[in-house]
């Protein structure tokens, strides 16, 4: 019997252990979402999981890039069982001790000048309460947002996502939004005016394919914002907390934002989201005007303190640089990729071919990876207590794969 199901069953009832049952139950009574990998995953510990058959899979994707800490960190699991067995949720009518943890964690590692924080469920969220901010305190309507964005699927954050795919004219999206390429510098300029609220990016886009700009363009954009007074938002909820080789990706290249949102591995697995908010934006905000049930309560901020104090005292961003530049050398020596993209641990393998076959023969060999905007392009999103070991151990699997006829 697979570790944990005992007491699992003990408290919830009968739990299917079966791949296809489990499959057919979740496709008979979800709401479908997502196109899923074939598989049911059970455990997990560190940066391999393991399905219902028992076979194990190396996890380079992290489940969208949430598994930060690795699978099951052990000071995450203990955080949370024993915030479980103390109290498991009351609003933000209270005040709380664990919350109290979580948000001093979070105000230690956030950039100086954005040392307030507002806690929430999810990107999305984190993403629409950045723009209500800027919104408010600059009295404009206009975001100006990248074609190649993602930030979310509530219908404000959507309103500034620039995938055509994940805009449907069905949805009323809010309107006075600009998309502009990612990294030009001229589109940019020509966008921002006095109208302009914000400026809100993900400063390594993902979903539309990872790619990063020169350090030039990022410095235009602080420069930029503030000649029109409008603000700059970075949204961190793929790159923030040490993914990229850093604590958060302005490190790079010397920009600080106004407001930073973070989500994802924030709580190693547990719903989460957060917006930093620079000192004199927060100072303005009045009681009422942001408010939500379930961020910050207790299980989650337990977690959220937890997966800090795992990402400070082991070191994690500087893993992250290590292991992905290690990788990313490794990586272009292969035949068949054709340039490595992104920093740290968040990474886009181009390839002369098209990537959805080269991801399926990994899956089948053990190894979970992912695709987006780009088609040619492997996205690796895996763990940042990902070892050097682990990091090049399933190259020969890609080696081969790039190799085989038709691969």
């Amino acid at each position: 019997m697979e570790p944990g199901r005992r007491a699992l069953e003990s408290a919830v009832g009968p739990v299917p252990h079966e791949q296809d049952a489990i499959r057919r139950i979740e496709d008979a009574c979800q709401v479908p979402t997502y196109a899923k990998w074939p598989i049911a995953l059970v455990r997990g510990e560190g940066c391999w999981v393991w399905d219902a058959a028992g076979t194990r899979y190396l996890d380079l994707y992290g489940g969208h890039a949430v598994a930060l800490t690795g699978h099951c960190h052990p000071r995450v699991v203990d955080a949370i069982r024993a915030q479980a067995g103390r109290l498991l949720f009351f609003s933000n009518v209270v005040y709380s001790d664990v919350r109290a943890a979580a948000v001093e964690a979070l105000a230690s590692i956030a950039p100086e000048g954005l040392r307030r924080v507002f806690l929430c469920n999810s990107g999305s969220e984190a993403n629409e309460t950045a723009l209500k901010i800027a919104r408010k305190h600059t009295g404009r309507m206009r975001v100006v947002s990248m074609r190649e964005g993602f930030h979310g699927r509530t219908l404000g954050a959507l309103a500034a996502t620039g995938i055509p795919s994940y805009r449907d004219a069905a949805y009323p999206l809010p309107t006075q939004h600009t998309y502009i390429p990612y990294g030009d510098e001229a589109a940019l300029e020509e966008a921002l005016a006095d109208d302009v609220a914000a400026v809100l990016l993900e400063p390594i886009p993902s979903m539309g394919g990872i790619h990063v700009a020169e350090p030039a363009y990022f410095q235009a954009l602080r420069r930029g914002c503030d000649a029109h007074g409008a603000l700059l938002i970075f949204d961190e909820v793929q790159t923030g907390f040490g993914r990229t080789g850093t604590m958060w990706f302005g490190e790079h290249v010397g920009v600080t934002p106004d407001l930073i949102t973070g989500a994802k591995g924030i709580a190693s697995g547990v719903p989460a989201g957060v917006t930093f908010v620079r000192e004199d934006l927060a100072a303005a905000v009045q009681v009422g005007e942001q408010g939500t049930t379930f961020g910050g309560g207790p299980l989650a901020s337990a977690a959220i303190a937890a997966t800090v104090r795992c990402l400070v005292d082991e070191g994690l961003p500087g893993n992250a640089a290590t292991v992905g530049a290690r990788l990313t050398t490794a990586l272009e020596a292969i035949k068949g990729v054709v340039r490595v993209q992104g920093r740290g641990l968040l990474l886009g393998i181009d390839l002369d071919r098209p990537a959805k076959p080269v991801v399926k023969a990994l899956f089948d060999g053990g190894v979970l990876t992912g695709t987006g905007g780009n088609p040619n392009q492997v996205r690796l999103l895996p763990p940042l207590t990902l070892s050097e070991e682990e990091a090049l151990g399933w190259l020969p699997l890609l080696e081969r794969t790039l190799a085989a006829p038709g691969g």
